[in-house]
């Protein structure tokens, strides 16, 4: 590797870089039933997002904590950003043709 890609532009490696940083608080998502009307915090892996070839195929899950009611509600792009970001795992969807 050249000395360009190891350091930074003060001379830094990317360990030292990192070496003042903290564990990150994990990223927690708030959601609601719409059958039980429960309102509460999702971590990401509690989360699943199918990204379709369109708005009506795109959404977000979860399993509803309070009464287990399986929930799928819409996401559009701002959703979408907000929890690729926050580590929700994707899928995207592929339709056959």
């Amino acid at each position: 590797m050249s000395e360009s890609a190891t350091s930074g532009a003060r001379g830094m490696t990317v360990a030292s870089a990192f070496a003042g940083m903290r564990n990150a608080a994990p990223v927690r998502f708030r959601a609601g039933c719409p059958d039980c009307r429960g309102r509460f915090e999702l971590s990401a892996s509690a989360l699943r997002l199918a990204i379709g070839a369109s708005s009506r195929t795109t959404f977000y899950s979860f399993t509803c904590p309070d009464c287990g009611a399986a929930v799928r509600k819409p996401a559009g792009e701002r959703i979408v950003q907000l929890l690729t970001g926050g580590g929700v795992r994707t899928l995207r969807l592929h339709s056959t043709a």
